[in-house]
């Protein structure tokens, strides 16, 4: 697939590539090597929906590396930002609870995702990129964590693109849960949309219900704060308003990727409706009520669309309108 220097950009994810482990059904030994990363699936499942999306990442030099690429290319997803890089892939190793959850064991030692130097990275992003999305485990490897922690501090001065995270909080890799909410907490307020899931506010302030810290980093700045809670869908606070979608019930393969299908459907959907670029700000603080319903209704179907996908498995616009069709046939049988 082409990447013309020409091609209009509307968003730029930068993060990690991860591949995904997953244990084979019947064999007690059996994994599948299945190719992930938050900000990567994110990146993927806005690119397959339509809105053109650009990956910030450094590639491994290894076998995994060149899959990684034509998963990206093969995605849609641009490649103008991707930097070739000597380490090899990151990996994790998946297993389920008995509700087909997912948690993960990292390896980034040393590997291409959190060795970014501040001269790999874009300063400026090119004018036709109208969002840069930022989270996820690079965000706190060193020396790689404090140069993407450099571009969004000169992407928020420049006042040019929507800033948006989403923590994807890991503590096994990050290390110190109090060190990482001190970084997000100087994020948060640099940001426009802010998701986390229920989990990651856990983690981050147990002494907090979820829906209450969402809140409190929305007092801080961002337009637009989405607490993701599983089976339970979506809640949005919003200026003066909180908005809650329900999700849609469906037999669960695994929850891999899930949130980041959410992100990127949420993206996809924020282009569509012009509402990003830093002077579209106000445009999204002011957004009425039913849109943003619609937004997070679009953006949860995307989500649990990939719960009944095997790993981070994003659909494209024509699959997502067809698995929609499908249930609305089947509930009035």
């Amino acid at each position: 697939m082409t990447d013309p220097a020409d091609t209009a950009v509307a968003i730029a994810v930068a993060g990690e590539n991860v591949v995904d482990l997953v244990p084979v059904s019947g064999t007690p030994d059996g994994y599948r090597a299945l190719l992930g990363g938050s900000p990567a699936n994110t990146a993927l499942a806005a690119a397959r929906l339509g809105t053109p999306t650009a990956l910030i990442a450094r590639i491994g030099g290894d076998t995994f590396g060149r899959r990684v690429r034509e998963r990206l290319a093969t995605g849609g997803v641009l490649t103008r930002y991707l930097v070739d890089a000597r380490e090899p892939s990151s990996l994790a190793v998946v297993s389920f609870d008995e509700q087909r959850r997912a948690s993960y064991d990292f390896w980034f030692t040393g590997t291409a995702d959190g060795l970014w130097s501040g001269d790999e990275l874009p300063d400026p992003l090119a004018p036709d990129i109208r969002a840069l999305h930022v989270g996820s485990v690079a965000l706190h490897l060193e020396p790689g964590g404090a140069a993407l922690l450099r571009m969004i501090l000169s992407e928020h001065a420049r006042g040019a693109v929507t800033l948006t995270l989403d923590p994807n909080v890991r503590p096994s890799v990050c290390g110190d849960i109090a060190a990482v909410r001190r970084r997000l907490e100087t994020i948060v307020p640099l940001c426009d949309v802010v998701k986390a899931s229920n989990e990651d506010m856990a983690l981050l302030y147990p002494d907090l219900e979820p829906r209450e810290a969402a809140r409190t980093w929305h007092t801080w700045g961002p337009a637009l704060v989405v607490l993701t809670e599983g089976h339970r869908g979506a809640t949005a606070i919003h200026e003066h308003r909180t908005v809650t979608v329900p999700a849609p019930e469906v037999e669960i393969t695994d929850t891999v990727g899930a949130g980041d299908a959410f992100m990127g459907a949420l993206l996809h959907t924020l282009a569509e409706q012009d509402l990003l670029g830093g002077d579209r700000v106000g445009a999204l603080r002011t957004l009425p009520a039913t849109d943003l319903q619609t937004i997070l209704e679009f953006a949860t179907t995307a989500a649990t669309y990939v719960c009944t996908q095997e790993g981070a498995t994003p659909p494209n616009a024509t699959e997502l309108v067809a698995w929609q069709k499908q249930r609305t046939d089947q509930s009035t049988t």
